[in-house]
């Protein structure tokens, strides 16, 4: 609202300076530059982020695949740890002992997570590499599209903040040199200045 007011200065009027109208002018570029450049920021940094996002879709979906393991065996929990944050992440998950066939034909074996509930002999899915290397769940293309509108609307307010930045920097600086210019012509008025019969 202040750069909206700010464009009062362009009237005319006896009293307004050069600053003024700088300072009008930095506040309708700031304005144009809010409504227009940072939209389109915004837009060319979401589109951009989902088209690198997507690729990665496709590549993770093309290198990643579910495979069948089963446990053999449940290990034993780790010891007791008081911090409830470690504590809830170690009661979701069990750690097990287990084997599976990676895509190429590969037999694997290792220790996982796996549900809480998990006993000897029960089957569960793996996402796996092409070697049966145990990996991730690939993104999906939901996740991928939400971190690129997320991207694309930080872009657009970073921008729209750094427009704003500048031109408070560009006012401030304006500032100065009415202060310095209201300072040299209060030298110039000197101290009789307003005195009757001083000549003023």
């Amino acid at each position: 609202m202040r750069t909206i007011r700010g464009l009062w200065r362009w009237r005319r009027n006896p009293l307004r300076r050069g600053t003024d109208l700088a300072e009008a002018w930095a506040a309708l570029l700031a304005v144009l530059l809010i409504v227009l450049v940072a939209p389109a920021v915004g837009w060319m940094a979401g589109s951009l982020t989902n088209g690198a996002l997507q690729d990665a879709v496709r590549e993770q979906r093309a290198h990643r695949q579910l495979v069948t393991a089963t446990v053999v065996k449940v290990l034993p929990h780790p010891r007791i740890d008081s911090d409830p944050e470690t504590a809830s992440a170690r009661d979701a998950h069990r750690r097990v002992f287990a084997k599976w066939t990676g895509p190429d034909g590969s037999r694997h074996s290792g220790a996982l997570g796996t549900h809480p509930g998990a006993d000897p002999g029960e089957q569960f899915r793996l996402w796996t590499d092409g070697q049966g290397r145990p990996t991730g769940r690939p993104l999906d293309e939901a996740t991928a599209a939400t971190h690129a509108v997320l991207a694309g609307l930080a872009a657009g307010a970073a921008s729209a903040g750094l427009f704003e930045g500048a031109r408070r920097l560009v006012v401030w600086r304006l500032m100065r040199r009415r202060y310095a210019q209201w300072d040299i012509e209060w030298e110039r008025a000197g101290q009789d200045w307003g005195r009757a019969g001083a000549g003023s």
